[in-house]
């Protein structure tokens, strides 16, 4: 199980540094767009992410 969760981990960073890789410019506008919402708008978008990843992983098993 070990050896799955740090498989995941290391797709995860992979995922996670191609924009600011491939594009920094876009992924500093992008950031610069998120400093711009409010918290509650933050929380639904954190809260669709968990969603979404607890549906993959219910999918999944």
């Amino acid at each position: 199980m070990l050896d799955t969760l740090l498989l995941a981990l290391g797709l995860m960073l992979i995922l996670e540094g191609l924009m600011p890789m491939v594009s920094p410019w876009k992924w500093r506008r992008l950031f610069e767009q998120l400093l711009q919402l409010e918290d509650g708008q933050i929380r639904f978008f954190g809260m669709a992410m968990v969603i979404t990843g607890l549906l993959l992983f219910w999918f999944v098993s």
